[in-house]
């Protein structure tokens, strides 16, 4: 007796998820509640019942964006060290002081955007 192709299953998998996504979306186009509302309506802008003030395309301070990728070098730099306290009896004492050095660096990034003023949300 042959053994099955290995990518017999992949392919039934996918053609199983394929054809359940394309139901799922034809099931809900067909019973979704429709709302008999004017064009006008339908594209305005919605604020939470609010009437809209000021133009859509105005700048964003560069404050924001600053604080957002500290947000995300930070937020990297904790699932780092959440990895490395797991494994850390088996990495050994050179990795301790490899993310000593790596902790060193990281205080001294924060520290000169601190002094700098990239943490302040109003600049």
């Amino acid at each position: 007796m042959n053994a099955p192709d290995p990518y017999v299953g992949l392919a039934v998998h996918a053609a199983i998820c394929l054809a359940l996504g394309a139901g799922l979306l034809v099931a809900g186009a067909l019973l979704r509640y429709r709302v008999k509302t004017g064009r006008a309506a339908k594209f305005d802008t919605y604020e939470c019942g609010e009437k809209p003030f000021g133009g859509a395309w105005r700048q964003t301070p560069v404050g924001f964006f600053l604080v957002a990728l500290l947000f995300i070098l930070f937020d990297v730099e904790a699932a780092f060290l959440f990895l490395w306290a797991l494994s850390l009896r088996e990495a050994g004492v050179a990795a301790f002081w490899a993310m000593i050095v790596f902790l060193a660096v990281l205080l001294l990034g924060w520290a000169y955007a601190w002094r700098k003023g990239d943490l302040e949300w109003t600049r």
